[in-house]
């Protein structure tokens, strides 16, 4: 049994001056073979980060369907929101609108359809006011002071440098003080763009203004 033991111990310690004797070599060698161990530790962390990815692209791939899926349904509500809105911008041909328009406003059915688009409102309604106000820009006002759309000021009628300027001030003001405070409607607009009984219309031209730019704007609508 005692020489068991010592036989086990001796070889126990064999091994071991062994193994230091390997390592006192690896160590030795440690200069050489550093590019290597290098090598070989980069390698491993790629091959640990390759793994790693390879799980996320599962993971992603979720994200576009749920966008694929929610896309069509907005795209459905804002053509509803459109076709419930026609005082809002509308594509119309420019020709469409030259073909009627006459006077001061003749050849202007591009300026319509850019102001529309621009301050998000139906070129057929400013075309359609313009043709009420100016009697297809045939009016004075139109004439002298190039305002087709009966805008004022505090001296009176606005005067404009163009005919152009007099659609993109009409424009702005629809959208931003007219359909911008929810007057929708024709009649709405017509409520507060030209008043019945206003001081400024002793001859009561405003009572047929709301049929007039109606008549002139379902002639052009899309």
């Amino acid at each position: 049994m005692i020489t068991s033991d010592n036989w086990f111990t001796q070889t126990m310690l064999i091994n071991t001056l062994s193994r230091t004797e390997k390592l006192r070599s690896q160590l030795a060698g440690s200069t050489s073979d550093g590019h290597n161990l290098f090598a070989s530790v980069l390698n491993q962390l790629l091959i640990q980060q390759e793994s790693q990815s390879a799980v996320k692209p599962q993971i992603n791939t979720f994200i576009p369907n749920v966008i694929s899926a929610v896309e069509p349904n907005l795209s459905n509500q804002n053509v509803s929101l459109n076709a419930n809105e026609p005082l809002r911008f509308q594509l119309i041909d420019p020709e469409k609108l030259n073909q009627v328009l006459d006077g001061k406003l003749k050849g202007m059915g591009e300026v319509f359809v850019r102001a529309g688009n621009r301050y998000n409102i139906n070129p057929a309604l400013l075309t359609a006011i313009a043709q009420h106000e100016t009697g297809n820009g045939k009016s004075r006002a139109a004439a002298e002071k190039n305002n087709v759309a009966g805008m004022m000021s505090v001296n009176g009628l606005k005067s404009y440098s163009s005919i152009e300027d007099s659609i993109m001030d009409m424009a702005r003001n629809l959208s931003k003080n007219y359909l911008g405070q929810g007057l929708t409607s024709i009649s709405k607009i017509g409520s507060k763009y030209a008043p019945i009984g206003a001081d400024n219309d002793p001859s009561g031209l405003n009572n047929n203004w709301v049929v007039g730019v109606t008549k002139f704007f379902e002639q052009l609508r899309v």
